[in-house]
């Protein structure tokens, strides 16, 4: 009986704050040997299913389990990335349990089978029948995946007819009539052009599309010059379901399809930088690292680059990272001194290099967050933020004002806390305004905001903490009232105001002299729009809890009338325009009292 992992809590832990995109995962033993490498649609479940409770595993898969001390994984942009990055990991590291298990029937190959007119098939087993095989692969279901594609791109014939003994016999299948495939069952296409299709669509799952359309491009064109026009049709056909197939993979453009992907996440005291690794235009590889912050993110990823390229073998021509570096030349002339040819390092702004600069952020996040015990969106948020809003750094610790008042009393104002992303309610304050008189939201925001950091300043332990980013639920002349009395004070905090359009709906940050805005589908944005939600929620519910008090305190007038009674009124009608409403004999009901009292209290709430 296998030995129970002593790991498991720990790895249950991880994985249930695991991005749930698809991707590849890692296996690896307490040396850091990687053991095991699989591919999942959906990560978090597919690892999930390995370290649950009372998991019924097959033994091959129960020993392996017994034997992971860690794991890593690398989050692709498609399933079908995922399945060309995990035979190439599979390749390049030879994990023990891959080639131990690479004979079992859990195991799948892609077969191509003898004869003048082969075809792609699955196999569950290696045998000696003359056939081609290309494995092993450790998903069946991937196997599936990658065979129909190439038999679909390439309109491959998926029937029962032998060829050439079934030439001419019969019509056309509807597979031909819809055009899904080729018609060999006719006999137009020769088993040196047949050969050739199959040669390109074993390319497409071994090698990427990139060297399949480069010879079918060829061939097209030697085809119509040959005034072969039927055969050059179906190749620009298959052209065009191939890149139609590819169009989701990060595919490099020929100039830069070699080249590593550098992003950072960063949180409080703790950094990640993760490398993302393209090579012959595809993903090929991911690293990442951990490290602690330091003043200066930009001198963090130079750091980083010299020390990890310092040990490398090979440097690509084409380095991108998601932020500007001030020493950018110079680290350029030291790794083009190191590979002798030229390197270059930029920083994208737009297209399709920036997208991959996100999904290397995003990899980076992820990583990060189970390190620190937060989600990567919630990561990705706060790194966001701080570039939108030029910080040095993403804020630990965001503060949030909003006013609320009904008519000219009860004017009160709510204070919360987000702490690395989430909201902190032991930190949440409320304030009553004293000092103002009417409508006037400037002056109650200058109020509170005056009083907390008074409070600050004289060691109060309620107020000891300092937030890093101090937002306003209001637009530019709410800054522009707060920025002076923030400076008259000396207290250097960032300030920024939360814009609102026409349906009380997040729409911009004001910075007191313009306003920058985010992508509504952004993290940041998300945030941002929490924030504010959540300090109109909180203040509105202390204005209103005032309101009841107030209320109840103008009850107890009435003899008879104490405490308890003024709250059953008010539990039984819950707003004013109710209670107003009430009749005298509905009064006597809720209040238990009799009608001459009851009368009483039906003038006092006609004055409220």
């Amino acid at each position: 009986m296998l030995a129970v992992n002593e790991r498991l809590p720990y790895l249950r832990g991880k994985t249930s704050k695991l991005s749930s995109r698809p991707g590849c995962y890692i296996m690896k033993n307490e040396g850091g040997k990687i053991i095991y490498i699989g591919k999942a649609k959906n990560l978090k479940n597919r690892v999930s299913s390995y370290f649950r409770k009372d998991a019924d595993h097959l033994p091959k898969v129960a020993k392996m389990v017994s034997n992971v001390y860690d794991y890593d994984f690398i989050i692709t942009d498609s399933e079908f990335e995922a399945l060309v990055l995990e035979c190439s990991l599979i390749k390049q590291y030879k994990p023990k349990y891959n080639i131990l298990l690479k004979d079992d029937k859990g195991y799948s190959y892609i077969k191509i089978t003898q004869g003048d007119f082969p075809r792609l098939q699955c196999a569950l087993q290696k045998y000696d029948d003359g056939a081609r095989y290309i494995g092993p692969y450790t998903s069946s279901y991937a196997v599936k995946q990658a065979v129909n594609e190439a038999n679909r791109v390439f309109r491959l014939p998926d029937c029962h007819k032998k060829f050439p003994e079934d030439f001419g016999k019969g019509r056309p299948c509807l597979n031909f009539h819809i055009n899904k495939c080729m018609g060999v069952c006719r006999g137009c296409i020769s088993k040196e052009e047949y050969a050739g299709i199959i040669d390109s669509a074993i390319d497409l799952i071994v090698n990427g599309s990139e060297a399949s359309v480069e010879q079918m491009t060829e061939d097209m064109l030697k085809a119509a010059e040959n005034l072969e026009f039927e055969k050059a049709a179906r190749l620009r056909d298959m052209i065009n379901a191939l890149s139609k197939t590819t169009m989701e993979q990060k595919i490099i453009d020929e100039d830069r399809k070699d080249c590593d992907v550098i992003a950072a996440a960063v949180m409080n005291e703790n950094a990640c930088i993760s490398v993302v690794m393209y090579r012959g235009g595809r993903l090929f590889d991911k690293a990442s690292f951990f490290m602690k912050e330091q003043d200066n993110t930009a001198e963090m990823r130079e750091e980083f680059i010299m020390q990890y390229y310092s040990v490398r073998d090979y440097v690509p021509k084409n380095i991108f990272v998601d932020m500007e570096l001030e020493d950018a030349e110079n680290i350029t002339q030291f790794l083009k001194m190191r590979c002798e040819h030229a390197v270059s390092i930029a920083c994208p702004k737009r297209g399709e290099m920036l997208k991959l600069v996100e999904l290397s952020r995003s990899n980076a996040s992820e990583y990060l967050s189970i390190n620190v015990g937060r989600t990567g969106k919630e990561i990705v948020a706060l790194d966001e933020l701080a570039k939108a809003l030029d910080l040095q750094k993403p804020p630990r610790l965001i503060e949030c004002y909003d006013i609320s008042n009904l008519g000219n009393t009860n004017v009160v104002a709510g204070m919360v806390v987000f702490e690395n992303g989430r909201p902190n309610k032991k930190l949440y304050r409320k304030f009553a305004v004293k000092d103002v008189i009417g409508q006037d939201d400037y002056a109650c925001m200058r109020e509170v905001v005056k009083r907390r950091f008074e409070h600050y300043k004289n060691g109060d332990e309620a107020f000891a903490f300092k937030p890093d980013l101090i937002l306003l639920d209001g637009g530019t002349g709410h800054v522009n009232t707060i920025a002076p009395l923030l400076k008259e004070m000396e207290i250097d905090i960032p300030l920024y105001g939360l814009v609102k359009d026409s349906k009380h709906r997040t729409r911009a940050i004001a910075t007191g002299g313009s306003e920058i805005s985010l992508s509504q589908r952004s993290a940041g944005f998300h945030l941002i729009t929490e924030i504010q939600d959540e300090v109109h929620r909180f203040a509105i519910t202390f204005q209103r809890s005032k309101r009841k008090a107030a209320y109840g305190l103008r009850l107890t007038e009435v003899k008879g009338i104490g405490e308890a009674k003024a709250k059953l009124i008010l539990k039984n009608f819950k707003t004013k325009e109710a209670l107003k409403a009430a009749s005298v004999e509905q009064l006597m009901q809720a209040a238990k009292v009799n009608e001459e009292t009851a009368i009483q209290l039906k003038e006092i709430i006609g004055e409220m």
